[in-house]
């Protein structure tokens, strides 16, 4: 699975930040925007992992080139198929799965855009990773998947050029890498010379639950807009409303929905997610700030009685 519960809530934080600088009023349109942009995420899973292809073919060719050289020496006509041969590239090119899945996704064109799979495929060449792996010609399992993560690690996800190209090719997905190199990483480090063909296609959501949680938690936020900007104005009354951060106000809306429409969630996790998002992207001190007002509605929610959490230890 690659999405976790507060990826969910980034991308609605994006939505309604988005919805905010339109002057659309259409729900259904913005719905099915945030349900684009989640699902897009798939798409750049697909683009990386047949990155992976492409650099494995890319070698194969250069062998061949050098076979096939007017003057070859000993070493192109025997090279060393350690790397074309890695198991974990085997695993990938031989999963038919991936493969019915790339085939479907007209998007990834890396003929035309074959000068990335080169500054990719050259770098692995020039790590020190690659120089320590080729000292010899054969491998177990692990060694090859070991060298694998570490390149992947090391030398592929961290490449800035690789970076740019994905921004030119869709500015979302640059906040999705992140999310889609730990994804990948993690699949490679479960893989087994046995693992079934699902294991390179996994699934975006965990389960339908929170799918329905991405639209609720966009639905509800919007629809109850008046009453929970009610909420925040008695609880910043000294504050300047436009001396808030845009995306502030945004994530206190969001938690302030959760506290108050989504009786399962416990409140601790409700607060303890918007302080992480707002760490990660608002100003140093937005976590304060809005620790602060979520912290006081809590109070007072339970001293008025309002609130309606189901189950043990969610309050």
């Amino acid at each position: 699975m690659m999405l976790n519960r507060r990826h969910i809530r980034v991308k609605v934080m994006q939505t309604i930040y988005a919805f905010n600088g339109s002057e659309s009023d259409d729900l259904k349109k913005d719905e099915k925007f945030l349900l684009f942009s989640i699902e897009n995420m798939h798409n750049l899973y697909l683009l990386i992992m047949s990155l992976l292809i492409e650099v494995q073919k890319r070698a194969s060719q250069d062998l061949e080139k050098k076979q096939k050289k007017h003057l070859a020496t000993s070493e192109d006509k025997n090279p060393n198929r350690k790397f074309v041969n890695n198991q974990v590239f085997q695993s990938i090119l031989q999963n038919e799965m991936l493969k019915a899945n790339l085939k479907n996704n007209k998007s990834i064109n890396w003929e035309l855009d074959s000068e990335y799979v080169d500054i990719i495929f050259k770098s692995i060449v020039k790590s020190e990773l690659y120089s320590d792996y080729m000292q010899t010609r054969t491998s177990d399992f692990k060694e090859d998947k070991d060298f694998f993560i570490d390149v992947f690690k090391e030398v592929i996800a961290p490449n800035e050029k690789l970076y740019d190209y994905i921004e030119d090719k869709n500015l979302t997905w640059l906040d999705d890498l992140p999310t889609v190199n730990t994804t990948i990483l993690k699949l490679l480090r479960k893989l087994k010379s046995n693992s079934p063909e699902t294991h390179f296609v996994p699934k975006l959501y965990k389960d339908i639950d929170d799918k329905q949680f991405a639209t609720d938690l966009f639905k509800k936020t919007i629809l109850n807009t008046t009453s929970i900007n009610n909420e925040i104005a008695q609880k910043t009354k000294n504050w300047d409303a436009d001396r808030i951060a845009s995306l502030d106000y945004i994530l206190l809306q969001m938690g302030i929905c959760e506290l108050q429409y989504f009786p399962s969630i416990p409140v601790k996790v409700t607060i303890n997610e918007y302080l992480e998002i707002a760490k990660e992207y608002s100003t140093p001190k937005s976590s304060i700030f809005i620790n602060g007002i979520l912290d006081k509605l809590v109070k007072e929610y339970k001293n008025d009685g309002k609130f309606n959490k189901v189950g043990r230890g969610l309050m």
